[in-house]
């Protein structure tokens, strides 16, 4: 599973970056799967009541109907058609694309995993929705998937009757059949909405929708598909002969062949499997999870700072309960917590610098505390070498994770570093400068360390990096794990621009 995951991660990696350097990481669409699908919903929705005013919901009529919007008024009722066929495909496109890059970056296990199983009923309606969609134009494309769709319903047993036959004689199919059909097609989006909702419940700040510029040039480019290809009909369904030469939306229908060829049992078999598989892949392996961070309550004031920061919605304030004079008080709900630290960093007691007592902040992580972050700038400062002595703090799931060099204090996340840390190197003269390393700015693995870093050295976020730290002294750097050779170039940038502070120094 690993070894699938790399490769994944590589592959995703190898298209991703170059994109970031073309367009910027903000406007890289694979930072946006999740909003473009709701993006996308939006526009099928908006779409779908819009044809709702042209189509006539009866058997006799829907062909008509349909042609009749495609070609009579085809400058904006088949333009609708369109856009709402080419957006539903890109939805699938997204919503697969997000479940396999979201497998590759090892982010579906862990508390993630409610998430990913929570985007297995998504996908089932989404598919749903597509089919019922199909059955709704009632051409010859339509009649085949009603054919196979009632011949797989009827191996369930769940009807009194088989229903199939409703779709291979002339006569037996009823307008009234064909309403249920549509309130289908309408019912299963709004369990869909609901469900994507229910998705994202447990994220933090989710980004529901995408760049404006990204959502301009993705309905731009709909726009134009539909006008130069428009959807169009297969010729209307006969019950009379079964349909041959056919063309299918692979999006949708790509189970479909696969139905004529083998039992339908198989095909049932297969998506059981699949989905079973696919639902329990947070637990095979299940993730080894560190400790969740631990609040301490002598130096926690409720500020707020850690719960307003966190990407899991791992921290709530609740009433005081220790008699000090604050109101509230962080808590952390263990079975939510990921342990990545960047409640440390958004703390205001953790400060390095305090010598009169032992090393405290309000949250820490048990097995990464504050105080042992501090040991270890030490120990790293007095193995550096070379005129100009560099320190990087790094994350281990980007490049610094990957190179493992003795130079690096490696953290969980790039936002777990305190801006007091960075401020404690340099005036301690532990490093001559400080080199922050974390993910590729498209693909944070927490999703916001790198965002709160970068507004922290900014000083747009508590806590601030001070203005006395020199800013000449620091670079960043956002690099994947496989591009270990920016690290180094920045490194060897970074010694020859910056030059050295003097002696070594500082202790504990």
């Amino acid at each position: 599973m690993g070894g699938l995951r790399r490769l994944l991660a590589r592959c995703f990696d190898a298209v991703e970056r170059p994109i970031d350097r073309l367009v910027g990481p903000s406007l890289n669409p694979f930072a946006h799967l999740g909003a473009l699908g709701f993006f996308h919903f939006w526009i099928v929705a908006v779409s779908g009541i819009y044809l709702f005013i042209f189509f006539d919901t009866g058997i006799e009529r829907a062909y008509e109907s349909v042609e009749y919007l495609t070609l009579a008024h085809w400058y904006h009722a088949g333009v609708m058609r369109s856009l709402h066929r080419y957006a539903s495909d890109l939805m699938v496109v997204f919503a697969l694309t997000h479940l396999l890059r979201e497998f590759a970056r090892d982010r579906y296990r862990g508390t993630r995993w409610f998430s990913w199983f929570t985007g297995m009923p998504v996908l089932w309606l989404l598919f749903i929705s597509g089919i019922t969609g199909y059955w709704l134009v009632w051409d010859a494309l339509a009649q085949y998937v009603a054919i196979i769709s009632s011949e797989l319903l009827d191996r369930l047993g769940i009807f009194g009757e088989p229903i199939a036959r409703n779709f291979v004689s002339t006569g037996t199919l009823t307008s009234r059949f064909f309403t249920l059909l549509v309130f289908l097609h309408v019912a299963v989006p709004l369990f869909l909405l609901f469900l994507m909702w229910v998705h994202i419940l447990r994220i933090s700040r989710p980004k529901v929708n995408p760049p404006r510029a990204l959502a301009g040039t993705s309905l731009g480019a709909l726009l134009v598909v539909s006008l130069f290809r428009p959807a169009l009909s297969q010729g209307p369904a006969n019950l009379a002969r079964l349909p041959a030469d056919i063309g299918l939306d692979w999006f949708y229908l790509p189970l479909y062949p696969l139905a004529d060829a083998v039992s339908h049992d198989a095909v049932w078999g297969i998506l059981v499997v699949a989905t079973v598989v696919i639902g329990a892949m947070p637990w095979l392996p299940p993730l080894r999870r560190a400790p969740a961070a631990v609040v301490d309550l002598a130096h926690c004031n409720g500020c707020a700072r850690c719960a307003e920061d966190c990407p899991y919605e791992a921290i709530r304030l609740v009433p005081r309960t220790d008699g000090l004079p604050f109101p509230t008080e962080a808590k952390v709900n263990p079975s939510l917590c990921v342990s990545c630290g960047i409640c440390v960093g958004s703390c205001p007691s953790s400060t390095p610098f305090r010598r009169t007592e032992e090393l405290h902040t309000g949250i820490d992580l048990p097995e990464l505390s504050l105080r042992s972050l501090r040991e270890r700038a030490h120990a790293i400062s007095a193995g550096l070498e070379g005129p100009t002595r560099i320190m990087v703090l790094g994350c281990e799931r980007g490049a610094a994770g990957a190179r493992k060099s003795t130079d690096t204090l490696m953290v969980p996340c790039v936002g777990m570093i305190p801006p007091p840390l960075i401020d404690y190197i340099l005036s301690r003269d532990l490093a001559d400068a400080v080199l922050l390393a974390g993910c590729a700015e498209s693909d944070c693995y927490h999703r916001l360390g790198i965002d709160w870093t970068r507004q922290r050295i900014a000083r747009e976020r508590d806590p601030y990096l001070r203005s006395r730290v020199p800013r000449d002294r620091l670079r960043t750097l956002w690099a994947s794990r496989f591009e270990r050779g920016r690290l180094e170039a920045a490194l060897d940038a970074a010694r020859r621009e910056i030059p050295p502070l003097g002696q070594k120094g500082g202790a504990p």
